[in-house]
């Protein structure tokens, strides 16, 4: 006790340097400071990491790395300055408060009703892709146990082990083995929550009649999600009509609900982020309420408090303890294990349901890819003291390079695109002169619109028929931050990020069927 130092709390705000304070010494200025820097770190990497196609969480797991013990964190006057142990808690405290609407975001674009639709094909997909590795992952707790992890508690271990090598982060391509891998990937992370919550209920207790009650405890409030929260959800989304403003009072009492389930789930011992999940998946997802609260919640979301998260996440990991020969083949291992289970066991059952081979290699590297979600069972692990800091640094390892992987390999296998055949004339060709004349506009705002009409209006159509003008909104899907953003506009098989310039769109009288996915309603007009 006569070596323990105890720390200070820090005051909120300063007195004013002119008097002497230091920003640095107090909350407010020292998290306004690790905020600024932590957004412009991460945005830089990943502006330098956007001709390799990676997603942001790639950079952001490495700008978390690089503030950390590992690399600037080594520096003990940088560390003590901008990271000192009291504004840990303030920071901890924000960046999970971020994640909790985070998970509440991943659960909302989760629609159970498409789950309970999966296909034999998906649903043998995620079988696969969570039962081998998590066979592995129990392999892998052997070897650990044995080497690195003697002093962890076993089935807890064990059980977050088989978790994290099964984790499948949300990967989306616009084409159909882009949306199997959504479905599979959607079941993987349902099964493996449920999971995380059984290792979760045992990590927390000595007896086992405790972790029942858990258990119990959790699925009492399930029900009461689903019975009782959803109908409410339900009935705010029917009072909000397409095309009116969604009542303010509505959002704010769906994002008080979010933090009172968050409450509520901490409190009996899983964790706040699972009950932000389930009033996400309980959440109706028709009509224009779960859009609006998308928008509202996202960006902030995903641009400021994400980033805090990872910094909170790389102050813990420190790639320094990976240090031997046997630290390095064990992170060889834990990497081999994880893409033999995911990669292996989605090809199997791919072949079984007569996927073709070329698919089915690319839905395993779409399955194999981890991203936030597996950090969060990393640092869950890490709290409650079931990682240890070398096993935690393998684990952080072993999830940057599966999902640093996946975007260059699955571009380079998998091209579905074909080139739009070229047109020798730049007209429209007609056989029957008395049908009407039919155009698609698509537009994204009210700026395209102007530039339509101006198309549109020396468009003659028929003496007889005139022409019929269907319009389209075209929205883009909003990004969700643990998924990869797959793009499949080159013509023929390759790395692209190898190309510097793209060659400029032909026109076409008739539409692609390469268009991102668009939600809309179109309305149609006759012009005589």
């Amino acid at each position: 006790m006569a070596n323990s130092t105890c720390l200070q709390p820090m005051k909120a705000t300063s007195n004013r340097s002119f008097q002497g304070d230091s920003p640095l010494e107090f909350a407010l200025p020292l998290l306004i400071l690790q905020i600024c820097l932590v957004v412009v770190l991460t945005q830089t990497l990943a502006f330098l990491l956007r001709p390799l196609h990676q997603p942001s969480v790639i950079a952001e797991i490495i700008g978390g790395i690089l503030l950390g013990p590992s690399a600037l964190g080594r520096n003990k006057a940088f560390l003590n300055a901008i990271f000192p142990k009291q504004s840990l808690k303030v920071l901890d405290t924000l960046a999970n408060i971020g994640f909790l609407f985070f998970l509440f975001l991943v659960g909302l674009k989760i629609d159970l009703n498409s789950l309970r639709r999966t296909g034999k094909r998906a649903l043998s997909i995620a079988v696969a892709g969570i039962s081998l590795p998590f066979l592995l992952g129990i392999g892998t707790y052997v070897v650990l146990r044995n080497t690195i992890a003697d002093d962890i508690r076993g089935p807890a271990f064990l059980v977050f082990m088989g978790v994290a090598l099964s984790i499948t982060a949300f990967p989306l391509l616009t084409t159909d083995i882009g949306r199997m891998a959504m479905s599979a990937a959607a079941v993987n992370d349902v099964a493996s929550w449920i999971l995380l919550a059984l290792a979760i209920a045992h990590s927390g207790s000595r007896s086992p009649l405790v972790s029942l009650w858990v258990l119990v405890t959790v699925a009492a409030f399930v029900a009461i999600a689903a019975f009782v929260i959803r109908p409410v959800l339900a009935r705010m989304a029917r009072r909000s009509l397409e095309g009116e403003p969604v009542k303010e009072v509505y959002i704010c009492a769906t994002l008080t609900t979010v933090l009172a389930a968050g409450f509520v789930t901490d409190t009996i011992g899983i964790h706040a982020l699972f009950g932000a999940f389930v009033v996400g998946n309980v959440m109706p997802k028709e009509g224009p309420f779960a859009g609006v609260l998308i928008e509202k919640v996202e960006d902030l979301i995903s641009g400021l408090f994400l980033p805090l998260y990872f910094v909170s996440s790389g102050l813990k990991t420190n790639v320094a303890t990976i240090s031997n020969g046997k630290s390095w083949a064990l992170l060889v291992l834990v990497i081999f294990n994880a893409c033999l289970g995911k990669i292996g066991g989605t090809i199997l059952a791919s072949l079984v349901v007569k996927i073709p081979f070329r698919e089915a290699l690319t839905l395993s590297f779409l399955m194999n890819t981890k991203g936030l979600v597996e950090l969060i069972v990393l640092n869950i692990g890490k709290d409650r003291k079931i990682l240890n800091d070398e096993t935690f640094a393998i684990m952080v390892m072993m999830a940057l390079f599966t999902t640093f992987i996946t975007t260059p390999i699955v571009m380079g296998i998998y091209k579905p695109a074909r080139k739009a055949d070229p047109y020798k004339h730049q007209k429209i060709v007609r056989d029957d002169t008395d049908s009407e004349l039919r155009i698609l506009a698509c537009f994204h705002g009210n700026r395209n619109i102007p530039i339509l009409i101006n198309l549109i209006e020396p468009s003659p159509g028929t003496r007889r028929r005139g022409i019929t003008i269907y319009a389209m909104h075209l929205m883009e899907p909003s990004e969700l931050p643990s998924a990869i953003f797959m793009v499949h506009k080159a013509c023929r098989n390759g790395l692209p990020f190898w190309k510097k310039k793209r060659k400029k769109a032909q026109s076409a009288t008739r539409s692609s069927s390469h268009s991102k996915p668009t939600s809309s309603s179109a309305t149609s007009l006759s012009v005589q």
